[in-house]
């Protein structure tokens, strides 16, 4: 098992981390020249600075219902304003509120409607207790970004076959960054609020997925137009009753299906984005779908409950197992390449945990099948590291997880425990192995500008020296840490790469420990 304790000290202050190179990560400042080998690789590549104080929060919009005199409105015509806006427990508030305007029977009775209302609300929300929050607050909750509400920006998406990026910002846009080109359209639509999940169509040119306030929103954007403004004409929206806020999307890696999740509705929804219909996947037990997750080999999703239990879904007849946890629930996940092993972490819990589901594979057609029990791979608490700086805390528990396409690097947000002193978040990189069994060797920590705390983190799908990691700041800046390695041919490997351009070999193996 891998531990924190095994990794070297966390970056000097003022330094950050430039790229890894030889299993080492190297530092410096920030406007330190890159070597000349490594400058071709990461010249075109968009590293945009998006400040809070630069965008604009949107206003909150309230029922202006209230600041006029209804006096003069008859009781049914309130009643039918207060159904649109409120539903039957609004109704119920207009006849309760109503003085003598109407038989007092049906009066009386809506009191004691509205009493058993209110009552089994209670009930509810007790038992699922996100249902009780607002919807700030549940996607602020459910995020993989360490602060949604507070950072500018609050969702990222690299597209999977181009040098191409969208990020969602503070002030409910979406920008798109193009290394061949440099116009950057900015997405805006009145249905795009609180966005909490960007997510590009594989296998195709530019269909980009939004999880929003009450909708998803589709944009379909063309790689030629020189349009700064796409017209709110390109979205397509996909609603569904009771789906709101989507927080997450996952497309199938053959690009047909989309799934959508919100953390309020049991019901995960499978979009058919061509027919503009979808198919309910429902279960009981769980609350909502807080976290989605589709393996790379398109068989299985992870959907992670806002409850102490997860499924694993099989994609062709869409039977799903549950796996409990015992402490929280399971807060984010990813896959290995091949589909074959699931890393997750669970709330409150400073471990990483991995299932494996190669040992069934090719044995039971058309069920999930996995290992019964999680084992744990990684530990990462809370750790004191002694420099010539002084003392360094680092650990907690595991906010977001990606694992990078060729298999052999793993990043994590990790976050300090609630009320500890001097810890902060911080990016732990690991170098990994899945073939022949699971490896987890350390790598080392990321640091970014001072101040600058990570919340967001994705691998470019395509690098072709190694692996290329995306970290989005507290600060608003989106940065590239490259990782240049040779790829192990195996089954996460991808054929073809080679290493730096004018770098010498290793001269120590890949895995080997610090």
């Amino acid at each position: 098992m891998c531990s924190l304790a095994l990794f070297p000290p966390p970056p000097p202050p003022g330094d950050i981390t430039l790229y890894e190179f030889n299993n080492v990560l190297a530092c410096g400042r920030l406007h330190e020249q890159l070597p000349l080998a490594l400058q071709s690789q990461l010249s075109q590549l968009p590293t945009p600075t998006l400040p809070k104080e630069s965008l604009k929060a949107p206003s909150r919009e309230h029922s202006t219902r209230a600041a006029f005199s209804q006096h003069q409105e008859s009781l049914w015509k309130r009643c039918l304003s207060a159904w649109r806006e409120l539903g039957i427990c609004g109704v119920l508030q207009e006849l309760a509120g109503a003085q003598e305007e109407g038989p007092r029977c049906l009066l009386a009775a809506s009191r004691c409607l509205l009493a058993a209302c209110r009552l089994l609300a209670w009930l509810h929300s007790s038992l699922l207790p996100a249902l009780s929050l607002t919807t700030e607050e549940l996607i602020t909750e459910f995020s993989q970004a360490v602060d949604w509400a507070g950072c500018p920006i609050r969702a990222f998406a690299w597209h999977p076959h181009t040098n191409k990026f969208a990020v969602a910002l503070l002030d409910d846009s979406i920008r798109v960054h193009n290394s061949c080109s440099a116009t950057i359209p900015s997405l805006k639509h009145r249905l795009q609020r609180q966005v909490a999940a960007l997510a590009w169509k594989p296998l195709g040119a530019s269909l980009l997925a939004v999880g929003c306030q009450s909708c998803v929103l589709l944009w379909h954007l063309d790689p030629t137009s020189l349009s700064t403004r796409p017209s709110s004409g390109c979205a397509q929206v996909l609603s569904y009753p009771g789906h709101c806020p989507v927080t997450s999307l996952a497309w199938a890696p053959s690009g047909q299906l989309l799934l959508s999740a919100s953390p309020v509705d049991t019901a995960l929804l499978v979009w058919d984005v061509s027919r503009e219909s979808c198919v309910q996947l429902q279960w009981f037990g769980g609350g909502g779908v807080s976290y989605l997750a589709w393996s790379p080999d398109g068989s299985k999703v992870l959907a992670a409950t806002p409850s102490a239990v997860f499924r694993v879904w099989e994609a062709q007849t869409w039977t799903c197992e549950r796996w409990p946890t015992l402490s929280g629930r399971c807060q984010t996940g990813c896959w290995s390449p091949d589909g074959s092993r699931l890393l997750f972490s669970v709330l409150g819990e400073a471990l990483i945990y991995s299932l494996s589901f190669s040992e069934y594979r090719g044995e039971m057609q058309g069920q999930v099948g996995g290992s019964k029990t999680a084992s744990i791979v990684a530990d990462v608490s809370l750790t004191t590291f002694e420099t010539p700086y002084g003392e360094e805390r680092v650990g907690g528990q595991v906010q977001a997880m990606v694992w990078d396409p060729t298999g052999q690097r793993l990043a994590a947000i990790i976050r300090g425990p609630p009320g500890a002193a001097g810890s902060q978040a911080t990016v732990a990189v690991f170098r990994t192995r899945n073939s022949p069994v699971l490896e987890l060797l350390p790598c080392g920590f990321l640091r970014g500008e001072p101040g600058a705390e990570p919340q967001l983190l994705s691998f470019h799908p395509s690098f072709p020296q190694g692996a290329l990691l995306t970290v989005c700041w507290s600060t608003g800046r989106v940065s590239h840490v490259p990782f240049f390695f040779s790829p192990a041919q195996g089954p996460c490997a991808s054929p073809g790469r080679s290493p730096v351009p004018g770098a010498r070999a290793r001269e120590q193996p890949l895995f080997c420990e610090l």
